[in-house]
């Protein structure tokens, strides 16, 4: 089966003439149209607001640009929250969730206005130690047992290292007002890249009555319920694309049924989506240097797994696009892997593709989230550059690739040999 892509072969040399493969492209305007569509369908609930998982794409520019779409951020590290401070992101604009924090971490966020999203129960005591205690702060839920349908990545919530109990939520939450905390948040995020549109839905309802259960409890003010992310893309050509409008219906039901019912009607919805964002919007392109013939064919290509990883470590399907050949028939059999001294190293096994030719140019789909995000120097490897496609068919470098230079940054490597000698 084919897949639609946002690169034609003709666009796709011309940009590669430029900047040599392994490359990694973006669709501002794919980007732009997603983030607008996800805004219209929540657009029932005031206050809503989307809180890109900077994790998954780290790029300023992208990140700017989302910001042109009233998206927030939400950080994870240090380096994150130097990033959204660096682009003029503060206050109720950047989402902090962490864990196994440092101080610094939760000293840097506190002077940004972050809203701070506690992993643990002990950590309230660390937070107010090391940076005070902030008026509105958010707790994360692990409800526990098993919830979501994809658990290859996530796992189940029984066995995370993330959030608190519902037993411990209610006596963080009874600490932290008598600390001074005027507002709080709910948060959880239970699965990873689950299709279909049920997943918020179910959620929601959880997460809604365990705070309508809250403030029955202690009486404490909810001002927001953050869904997180969790919400998948199509990596297959045969899948869906999400409904958002149904997803957003069934969270709005059930928000009707447990908060409205009961006289709440001022809670805000949060998200934090990363691949759904961004995932289908950005491609990695490679070319073809080598083939194998052995117990197999291969096709041996100039991006590895350092470029994307989720194959090598998940087991991960990525469709794969032979630029100019879209229309021709799949009818070769190949593995298509890249240079790694690692046998995981296959960014497709058995799959079935046109026939490929030297210089060939493969589009490798679904990369604009947790791709060049998740690159590392195994091997001495350097990372790709990035582009961003502009609607008008301009294109731009917004990451230039990596050099020997940068690689060898943090090392002196005269002073190294000098000791040796």
């Amino acid at each position: 089966m084919t897949k639609k892509t946002f690169l034609t072969k003709a666009k796709a040399l011309e940009i590669t003439k430029q900047f040599p493969t392994p490359l990694h492209v973006y669709d501002a305007k794919g980007i732009s149209d997603n983030a607008d569509e996800l805004y219209r369908a929540f657009s029932w609930n005031k206050g809503f607001k989307e809180y890109f998982a900077v994790k998954a794409t780290p790029n300023p520019v992208i990140l700017k640009l989302l910001r042109n779409h009233n998206c927030g951020l939400d950080c994870s590290s240090y380096a994150e929250l130097a990033i959204a401070d660096k682009l003029g992101f503060s206050g109720d604009d950047i989402m902090f969730s962490s864990n196994e924090t440092a101080a610094q971490e939760y000293v840097y966020a506190r002077k940004l206005g972050a809203i701070i999203n506690l992993d643990d129960i002990t950590h309230i005591d660390f937070l107010n130690n090391c940076a005070g205690m902030p008026d509105k702060i958010c707790l994360r839920f692990n409800p526990g047992g098993e919830f979501g349908s994809d658990k290859d990545i996530m796992g189940v919530p029984r066995d995370a290292k993330y959030g608190l109990t519902r037993a411990q939520l209610t006596i963080a939450v009874e600490k932290l007002a008598q600390l001074g905390v005027k507002e709080f948040g709910l948060h959880a995020f239970l699965a990873s890249n689950t299709v279909g549109n049920t997943y918020y839905p179910l959620l929601a309802k959880l997460m809604f009555t365990t705070v309508l259960e809250i403030i029955k409890e202690t009486g404490v003010k909810f001002a927001f319920v953050n869904l997180s992310g969790g919400i998948g893309v199509p990596y297959r050509p045969d899948q869906e694309k999400v409904d958002i409008f149904a997803v957003s219906s069934g969270v709005e039901q059930a928000y009707n049924d447990i908060f409205v019912k009961n006289g709440i009607n001022d809670i805000k919805i949060f998200t934090e989506l990363g691949r759904y964002m961004l995932a289908p919007y950005g491609c990695l392109l490679t070319k073809v240097l080598h083939f194998k013939h052995t117990y197999k064919e291969y096709v041996g290509v100039d991006a590895c797994a350092a470029h994307l990883m989720r194959p090598a470590i998940y087991g991960a399907y990525h469709h794969i696009t032979v630029l100019g050949k879209e229309c021709d028939e799949s009818d070769k059999i190949y593995d298509v892997v890249g240079s790694l001294c690692e046998n995981c190293d296959k960014f497709a096994v058995n799959r079935s593709l046109p026939t490929i030719e030297y210089g060939d140019l493969l589009l490798i789909h679904d990369a604009g989230a947790h791709g060049h995000a998740m690159g590392y120097n195994y091997n001495g490897k350097l990372r790709s550059a990035e582009v961003m496609l502009n609607e008008d068919g301009s294109f731009v470098q917004i990451r230039r690739a990596e050099t020997l230079n940068d690689y060898f940054a943090t090392l002196d490597i005269h002073s190294e040999f000098k000791a040796q000698t």
